[in-house]
This record gives structure tokens, sequence and C-alpha cells, in this order.
């Protein structure tokens, strides 16, 4: 089957996000976000003000923000997480979450569903999804 042929909008976020999903608040650092990325061999971690995701700290945003610019490990999350909070809704076809990464330049979006965090996909997760 070529890749013509696969029909992307019969396969939905919900069908190949994550559904995981680690949290911390402002105020956790640097340092123990990429701990916890580490032990959960994950590239993402969102962020939370109030029990509201607010962001998104992600293994890019160590070498361009905290590596690049030489802050210190003990930086908040809030001083380099990836901010608004990009989403997508569980019911869109996959091909709408490919769309919307490369619009946006991002490879991790947010899934919601009515209006609540539920998971994360992401640019490997489409990959993996082609590679079927």
């Amino acid at each position: 089957m070529s890749r013509e042929d696969f029909n992307y909008s019969s396969i939905l976020v919900q069908d190949i996000m994550a559904k995981t999903l680690i949290t911390v608040n402002l105020s956790t650092t640097a340092l123990q976000v990429a701990k916890m990325m580490e032990q959960g061999g994950i590239g993402a971690i969102l962020v939370q003000d109030n029990g509201n995701p607010t962001g998104i700290v992600t293994d890019r945003d160590f070498a361009t923000k905290i590596a690049a610019n030489n802050l210190p490990l003990d930086t908040p999350v809030e001083k380099i997480m990836s901010s608004p909070l990009i989403s997508i809704n569980h019911d869109q076809p996959i091909s709408a979450a490919a769309e919307r990464m490369t619009s946006k330049k991002i490879r991790k979006l947010a899934v919601t569903e009515n209006g609540k965090v539920v998971g994360i996909i992401t640019s490997t997760d489409l990959v993996t999804q082609l590679t079927k």
C-alpha cells in the first residue's frame, strides 16, 4: 500500500495518542524535570498552574533554552516551558495533527476532550503509524 492509498482520515488522534500524562507545577526545576524524563523514557512533561495545563517542557526546550543559554539546572520550568500549550481535539484525524505540528513547527501536541487534556501525540507517534 502506498502512502497515497492510506486513508489518514480514518485514524483519529485518540487512536494513537499516549494517555499517560506526567505533570509538574511552575516551580519544578529543570533538573527535576530532566530526571523525570529520563526515568520515564519520555520527551515531554506538561506544566500546570493551579491544576490547569499552561505549557509543556520538551527535550528540545533543554537544548534551545537551558544548554544554549547556559541556564542553571535549578531554573524553574516556568522560565523554559513552551507556552501557550498547543492542542488538538481527540476526535480529529491524525492528518490534522500532522498539519498543526507542521504549521506551528512543533513535535508534540496536547490532546483535549471537552476542554480537558487527556493525552499527548508526538511526531514519533505519527511516523510509527505510517510504518504500520
